[in-house]
């Protein structure tokens, strides 16, 4: 394909990418202000929908309550100003998966690096115009994060997406190259590096997985408070639309949340306040209705819950072993075990880089400090996914203890020991006698025997000639008072058979 063609395209990937995550929150506040529903002002929501998307993009956004709230609602003017800054992380993955999706579709066109780099740099130009003209008096950021952070958020994913493209399809270039210094590896460790990268994508998938089972099963069992919630809100139609709405969007964060609850760190809801498997220990909390799916009380049967990261590790070890080579020897441990440690620690970077991204402030006050803490969070995953993998990761494979005992058999008996299992069968020759079957009965009577003209010749010797009258013939040839006949004498006497054979048959018949 060629180069400004990719160009083009990944610039209107970018574009699509920033307007349809502010379209999300344009349109329904457009809505709003076009059937009049609350007498909303048009000035207001182009600042409204950029600050939505800057915190879905992981940056913080500065409120300011108005003096007529306030009054209105009697909240203390000290808590008037705070920091919005738990992201709802959909706009970052949506932002993640386009980019990502782009740089692979440059990547195999041939043209990774100018994929990359024209939609990086349409993204920040985007990023930079929302930006300037978002902030207010009421909402308001910090403009170097609000062009910074979004651009990484397509950045780094089109990257990752553009190496995996070219390594697909070959660049010619350093990817080419990286692959030919891993082919050229030793045969045990060259499908090394490969393996790692495919257990960190088994095990993130894994675990989002399990984070997601989580929230489901957690909503479906405390289905009431989250209804009881929805109705104390006391909202209508449109309000229990926009909430519904907004609990949508942080799902990826309670996901996240969950997972950090599975693994056993748990994670806050303000401060000192815990939510895990061992205790939970929460005060106040805002009234929104997904909340209500925290337990208010644990029980010790939830420390099971940990099983479900080492049941990640040991798929993932299941899948990785099965597509390592297997060969003649034992295989050598130095590569599994490089290949679990890794994993493993990547997985741990993957769970502190969750914890870093679902962490925030949801309010002034106590509620300004929520979501799981990395460290905690990554040691629980490195370690629950590095059991699993040890499990069938490290341990022998089928049939490694036969090879070991073969391999230590040949080193004591040299080529002696033959290749397969079981004695060899010795070889008997072939003894005419026993498979004889003697002279047939010439009787026909029913019970008798069976008679000699139907007598099967299947067992006659190799040397034998076969002559008319079967058995007979031959004792007619070799009955000569046991003299030794030459070859003429044998052939005299077969031709006399045949003849006595013919006149026997042309004779008168009753």
């Amino acid at each position: 394909m060629h180069r400004l063609l990719v160009a083009l395209l990944a610039a209107l990937d970018a574009v699509l990418a920033a307007a349809g995550g502010i379209a999300v929150v344009l349109a329904p506040l457009t809505l709003l202000w076009v059937f009049g529903v609350g007498d909303p002002d048009w000035a207001a929501l182009w600042p409204a929908s950029a600050a939505v998307w800057h915190l879905g993009h992981l940056v913080p956004v500065t409120l300011t309550l108005p003096d007529t709230y306030l009054a209105a609602t009697g909240i203390d003017p000290a808590l008037a100003t705070f920091t919005l800054s738990l992201a709802p992380l959909a706009f970052a993955a949506f932002t993640a998966l386009f980019a990502a999706r782009s740089g692979v579709r440059a990547g195999e066109a041939g043209a990774a690096l100018t994929g990359w780099l024209s939609g990086s740099l349409v993204f920040a130009a985007l990023s930079s115009i929302v930006a300037l003209t978002s902030n207010a008096a009421l909402v308001a950021s910090e403009t170097w994060l609000a062009i910074l952070l979004p651009s990484l958020l397509f950045l780094v994913p089109s990257f990752i997406g553009a190496v995996l493209g070219a390594w697909r399809v070959g660049d010619d270039g350093p990817v080419d190259a990286v692959r030919g210094w891993i082919d050229r590896m030793p045969r045990a460790w060259a499908p090394v590096p490969s393996l790692v990268l495919r257990g960190l994508a088994l095990t993130t998938l894994g675990l989002v997985a399990v984070g997601a089972i989580v929230v489901v099963a957690g909503l479906v069992a405390r289905s009431t408070q989250v209804i009881g919630l929805y109705q104390a809100s006391n909202a209508d139609g449109i309000g229990a639309t926009v909430i519904a709405l907004g609990q949508l969007m942080y799902l990826p964060t309670l996901v996240l949340w969950a997972l950090a609850f599975t693994a056993g760190p748990g994670f806050a809801l303000g401060t000192d306040s815990a939510v895990t498997p061992a205790a939970t220990q929460v005060g106040a909390l805002p009234g929104i209705p997904v909340l209500g799916a925290v337990p208010d009380s644990t029980s010790s049967w939830l420390l099971l819950l940990v099983l479900l990261p080492v049941g990640v590790g040991a798929l993932t070890g299941w899948v990785l072993r099965s597509r390592m080579p297997s060969t003649a020897d034992p295989e050598p441990l130095a590569p599994r075990l490089v290949v679990a440690a890794s994993v493993a620690v990547l997985t741990g970077g993957v769970g502190a880089l969750a914890a870093v991204v679902s962490t925030g402030a949801i309010g002034p006050g106590r509620l300004a400090d929520t979501g799981p803490q990395p460290g905690p969070l990554a040691l629980a995953l490195g370690l629950e996914v590095l059991v699993g993998l040890a499990i069938l990761l490290l341990s022998p494979r089928l049939g490694d203890a036969d090879r070991e005992e073969r391999t230590d058999l040949r080193a004591d008996h040299g080529d002696e020991l033959p290749s397969f299992s079981f004695a060899p069968r010795a070889h008997v020759p072939f003894d005419r006698d026993d498979h004889a079957t003697g002279p047939a009965p010439s009787v026909s009577a029913p019970g008798t025997g069976i008679a000699h003209d139907v007598w099967p010749s299947a067992y006659r010797g190799p040397d034998e000639v076969a002559l008319p009258g079967g058995r007979a013939g031959t004792d007619a040839v070799a009955a000569a008072d046991g003299a030794i006949l030459d070859d003429d004498e044998v052939q005299a006497r077969i031709r006399a058979a045949w003849a006595a054979t013919d006149e026997r048959d042309s004779g008168p018949r009753s």
